[in-house]
């Protein structure tokens, strides 16, 4: 009997459409001798829709079309089974979708961040990927810097600033100019896609930046931007108990930084898939293998592993590194937990083709759920069957 298989992808993000692009590249290479697949679309308010052309790249270009003949549904947990339930329930028509796994590609805040995993932890369903304590953790950009000190795994010193600290723009720049000055880069604490990301080399730019990227985040980071930079990306797969790195790439830009424009909208020249249609990251131009020395390309490697384990990720993800060429210091930039495609595009050239990486990943999904339900997580006891609790006061006196 095939795994019943439930993709996810969309919601409510500034990365939804790139979710669209990395959810159904991911549907058409699984592997449909294994697997029956269920693609379930997110909206932008956060409603699952599935359907005939939910799966169809093309409808998408008709968002309001596609979901006027498509149906809505919500999750419901019947006993040993998880289902999709047609929402409302119609009195005739309409049968529910036993899901054994769900495997969601998504991107940015309000899904990647850990909010999707909680939800589906809560409904009772194995699911591919980060769990939530690692997804929220990668995510936030200051709190995984701090995770990283603590692994002796090299980052740039940070200022972090809150929308309270906004209320006094003065204040604020000047910090910044006092502490990092320029050039300096300003990123929303909790985004992806360079979304709200800029560099400043004066106040004016330096306020411009910091208006947008708390247009995407209640908090933001400035940190030094590196002059002479090469960025190497490098992707991770297993869990804690075991995981390994993909060869190395090198993705070039067009900007300071690599742009949104830049990993989505069709790349530079010489870009390795440019101009392919729904190609998503796998369409950025890129170098592969990575140009670099070989003790340089380890080191990134181990430090890559070190930080994945560090943050308790499972499944797959990819590791960006920021190499000063001025300085030849090395530092991690950020974790995606999940990855534009998947990064699928860096285990091919090491043998590992994308359907392949899916199984795999379905197997580490599976592989925790078997480990979580042999884990104890309640106590057959109830202290409100003790009679301490009968009458009107709880403790010191509380009224209950």
């Amino acid at each position: 009997m095939k795994l019943r298989v439930a993709v996810l992808y969309g919601g409510r993000s500034v990365e939804h459409e790139v979710s669209v692009i990395s959810g159904i590249q991911a549907l058409m290479a699984m592997n449909t001798d294994k697997y029956e697949t269920i693609p379930v679309y997110i909206t932008k308010d956060n409603k699952f829709y599935v359907g005939d052309d939910i799966g169809n790249i093309e409808a998408y270009k008709d968002i309001p079309g596609l979901l006027s003949r498509s149906q809505r549904v919500i999750w419901v947990n019947d006993g040993n089974e998880v289902k999709l339930s047609p929402y409302p329930k119609k009195l005739f028509g309409g049968n529910d979708i036993t899901v054994d796994i769900a495997f969601p590609v998504v991107h940015g805040t309000n899904v990647e961040d850990g909010t999707l995993a909680g939800y589906l932890k809560t409904i009772g369903v194995p699911f591919v990927g980060c769990d939530v304590t690692a997804s929220a953790v990668g995510m936030d950009k200051y709190i995984s810097k701090a995770v990283l000190k603590d692994n002796n795994i090299p980052v740039l010193d940070c200022i972090c600033f809150h929308e309270a600290d906004y209320e006094d723009m003065d204040a604020l720049l000047n910090r910044i100019e006092s502490e990092i000055g320029y050039p300096v880069i300003i990123k929303p604490v909790n985004s992806g896609s360079s979304v709200g990301i800029a560099v400043a080399k004066d106040r004016t730019e330096l306020t411009e930046a910091v208006d947008d990227a708390f247009s995407y985040s209640s908090a933001i980071l400035a940190e030094h931007a590196i002059t002479n930079l090469k960025e190497i990306n490098c992707s991770v797969l297993g869990d804690c108990s075991g995981a390994r790195a993909s060869i190395l790439e090198e993705p070039f830009h067009s900007k300071d930084i690599l742009s949104y424009e830049d990993k989505y909208m069709g790349g530079g020249k010489g870009a390795k898939g440019s101009g392919t249609k729904g190609a998503g990251m796998a369409s950025v131009s890129r170098k592969i293998p990575a140009d670099i020395p070989e003790e340089l390309a380890q080191r990134i490697r181990d430090y890559a592993v070190r930080a994945f384990i560090a943050f308790g990720c499972c499944g797959v993800a990819r590791i960006d590194f920021m190499i000063d060429e001025d300085s030849g210091e090395l530092y991690f930039n950020e974790i995606n937990t999940i990855p534009g495609s998947l990064s699928f595009y860096l285990w091919e050239p090491v043998g590992l083709p994308y359907a392949e990486l899916i199984d795999e990943l379905i197997e580490l999904g599976m592989k925790r759920a078997r480990r979580e339900a042999n884990t104890t997580y309640t106590f057959e006891t109830n202290i409100l069957s003790n009679n301490a609790f009968s009458g009107s006061k709880g403790s010191k006196g509380a009224k209950l």
